[in-house]
């Protein structure tokens, strides 16, 4: 799951990335669709998206000439849980480091 993890972190670190895959919540996009308003060269483009093929954020589906990218939910599930559960520790570690700086700061 680490590996995993990693994958989708590194895939999300990049703006470009991000914003493809913020498009494809609406639903399935042609590559043409999700390159217009980027500018950049289609090719330097194709990379953004193999990337995020290669880390299972994305599937494609050549029907044609035309490749249709859809969003696989399961890597954002898995991140989703694993950020929850940081939360919720680090939640209960502020929780406690507030509850002794009350502690400390009643007058005895």
């Amino acid at each position: 799951m680490a590996n995993q993890l990693d994958s989708f972190f590194a895939a999300m670190a990049d703006p470009t990335r991000r914003a493809v895959i913020e498009r494809l919540v609406t639903g399935p996009a042609s590559v043409t669709d999700l390159h217009d308003g980027h500018e950049m060269a289609l090719p330097s483009f194709l990379k953004h998206l193999t990337r995020l093929e290669q880390a299972g954020l994305v599937r494609s589906e050549k029907v044609g000439r035309v490749r249709t990218l859809s969003l696989r939910p399961e890597p954002l599930a898995r991140a989703e849980d694993w950020l929850a559960r940081q939360r919720k520790l680090w939640e209960g570690r502020t929780d406690r480091l507030a509850a002794l700086a009350e502690r400390l700061e009643r007058p005895n």
